[in-house]
């Protein structure tokens, strides 16, 4: 259970930081909660619970295509607001966005050979 909490405090911290730094430094913020750190702490604990190569190279090859469909969703929120949507129906409107690629990629990807 320890190590459970350690991981959330981890992860909450990072997410604390790139929100805070967002607040004053909109980029900068931005920058911090662009890399990958959640995919590399997810890397970390998997690793450190299941030190499998075939299973992190497994997981590392579907983040990259998981990570795709996600980024129009960064493309729709900020022209949503620009045109004066609520912030919550603009950040839903990218959800659902990102829920439906998601979607699209599980539906596509086997056919072209990727196993996610």
């Amino acid at each position: 259970m320890l190590h459970l909490a350690i991981k959330a405090l981890i992860s909450g911290m990072l997410i604390a930081t790139a929100s805070t730094l967002a607040r004053r430094y909109p980029g900068f913020g931005a920058l911090i909660a662009s890399l990958p750190f959640v995919s590399v702490l997810g890397m970390i604990w998997l690793w450190n619970d299941k030190p499998d190569p075939a299973n992190m190279a497994a997981h590392a090859e579907a983040t990259f295509w998981y990570v795709m469909p996600s980024l129009p969703m960064f493309l729709l929120i900020p022209v949503l607001l620009r045109h004066g949507y609520d912030f919550w129906i603009s950040l839903t409107l990218g959800c659902c966005l990102t829920i439906t690629l998601y979607g699209v990629m599980t539906w596509i990807g086997p056919r072209f050979g990727l196993h996610l």
